[in-house]
């Protein structure tokens, strides 16, 4: 069946090169257990989930591992999988030029933006319909595991866990998101790097404050995202120019023309709304300017967990742990309302954020770190994950295939990731429609919403949440926007 490398078993992110298989798949997992970044003790996916997931036989793969386990690389042992051997500890790799895979797509920003004030003039019906993006299906939150979760981590919370805390977070949440982002999403991370906040909002109002006490004036931004991100940067005391935006994403050679810029905010992976994803050589770009400027690039990772129609690509902090602070949320993967969000930093920033933390908000809530920490070590996460992958799949496809059948005229883009698609209107006809759709109920969000104000109007679109609807009115969500498509 196509695609059914994405509901299988647990994410394991490998960077493979070459044309012979077992020889490149035996050489990416020997450089992630070298480079540290798949630590003693984790466990990788089955022979036959991993296969899945790389598009490869079966076979391949238990050679792979059982060559690895005779090398020493890897254990297997009945009943407990394959796990990864323990050998000295590796020194981390110096950062080098960066080598990138040709994947797409990846990133895209994470608080939800309000609903949309003002589509135009005239009366608009009751909301009946909500098809604005940033909110998963909230109805599918996995309150009986969540339950399961919190009801251990509470049995084995230590009494010091509901003290004041450390504002870095609970050491058992920070050491479990560094097993799984480093094995998920190829992020190089250490427990003592992550700091725990509560939402990403919170965590760029964190780094916003640090980069203005060490003198950074500007931060870039892309030309499409939410108002509020800019809003938060300039409450800051900063700047944000915007970055040029062309047929390939943000255009990350113009940083190199910013005097006074010392970081820029991106969504690399899938860019947020329009969906693209930032080519490799501006990936590398804009690595090399961070590493020639002694700027940071801030990578705000939202939905990285959501892919459907390609192998996942992995996180742009991979590319240099000293130059990228890594943003991760559960905000889309589990729900918003438990502002479960973190940070990995490079090392000289690790302290000054978590003290600016510190100062003015010491701990989120510690039995939700633990419960938390739980669902990833349980493997309920992972699990949770994949359920939602084939659901929020299933829902694109449906949009897609009737966006087709009542407007085929219209192009949908940015669907192979995320919770949103755009649907490319005529020029000129987005206030239009936007009305129609308030007309009948619709919530739903144009593209011009999220351009920057120095952006000159280029686009006209929609912005398609396909994720937010419950299961009773996705049908009539869908019946709706076929109706005020041109």
């Amino acid at each position: 069946m196509a695609n059914d490398w994405a509901t299988f078993g647990a994410d394991l992110h490998l960077d493979l090169r070459g044309t012979r298989l077992r020889a490149g798949l035996m050489d990416a997992l020997r450089e992630a257990v070298r480079s540290g970044r798949l630590e003693a003790g984790t466990r990788l996916p089955s022979s036959r989930s991993l296969a899945a997931d790389l598009g490869m036989a079966r076979n391949t793969v238990a050679d792979a591992y059982a060559e690895l386990v005779a090398e020493g690389w890897l254990t297997a042992r009945q009943g407990s999988g394959t796990r990864v051997a323990r050998r000295a500890a590796p020194r981390p790799p110096a950062p080098s030029s960066p080598r990138l895979s040709a994947s797409p797509e990846q990133g895209s920003p994470p608080s939800p933006p309000p609903p949309p004030s003002g589509t135009g003039r005239g009366r608009t019906a009751a909301l009946v319909h909500n098809l604005q993006s940033g909110t998963p299906d909230l109805a599918s939150f996995p309150r009986t595991g969540w339950l399961k979760a919190y009801r251990r981590a509470l049995v084995d919370a230590p009494n010091e866990a509901f003290g004041y805390g450390d504002p870095h977070g609970r050491p058992e949440l920070r050491a479990a998101l560094a097993e799984y982002l480093a094995r998920a999403r190829g992020v190089h991370a250490r427990p003592e790097r992550i700091v725990i906040c509560a939402g990403f909002v919170h965590g760029l109002t964190l780094i916003g404050e640090v980069l203005r006490a060490r003198g950074v004036r500007d931060v870039a931004v892309e030309s499409y995202g939410l108002w509020l991100h800019d809003d938060l940067l300039r409450r800051a005391g900063l700047g944000t120019p915007a970055l040029g935006f062309d047929e390939r994403g943000t255009r990350t050679e113009e940083l190199a023309g910013l005097d006074g810029c010392g970081a820029v905010l991106m969504t690399a992976a899938h860019q947020y709304p329009l969906g693209g994803a930032l080519p490799p050589d501006r990936r590398a770009a804009v690595v090399d300017w961070a590493r020639a400027s002694g700027g940071f690039v801030l990578e705000d990772d939202y939905d990285g967990e959501f892919r459907y129609d390609r192998q996942p690509v992995g996180a742009l902090q991979g590319l240099d742990p000293d130059r990228v602070v890594y943003f991760g949320t559960a905000s889309k993967s589990l729900a918003p309302g438990l502002r479960l969000a973190w940070m990995v930093l490079p090392q000289e920033l690790a302290r000054e954020v978590a003290a600016a933390k510190g100062a003015v908000d010491w701990s989120s809530s510690a039995p939700d770190q633990l419960a938390f920490a739980e669902f990833l070590r349980s493997g309920a996460y992972d699990r949770h994950v994949r359920a939602m992958r084939l659901r929020y799949r299933r829902r694109r496809d449906q949009l897609v295939a009737a966006v087709a059948a009542h407007s085929p005229e219209t192009r949908v883009s940015g669907i192979a990731a995320g919770l949103h698609a755009v649907l490319a209107l005529p020029p000129g006809t987005e206030q239009a429609t936007l009305r129609a759709a308030a007309w009948r109920g619709l919530a739903v969000q144009g593209v011009n919403r999220f351009r920057r104000p120095t952006v000159p109007p280029t686009l006209d679109g929609l912005v398609v949440g396909y994720a937010t609807p419950p299961d009773s009115g996705w049908q009539g969500a869908l019946r709706a926007l076929c109706g005020v498509l041109p």
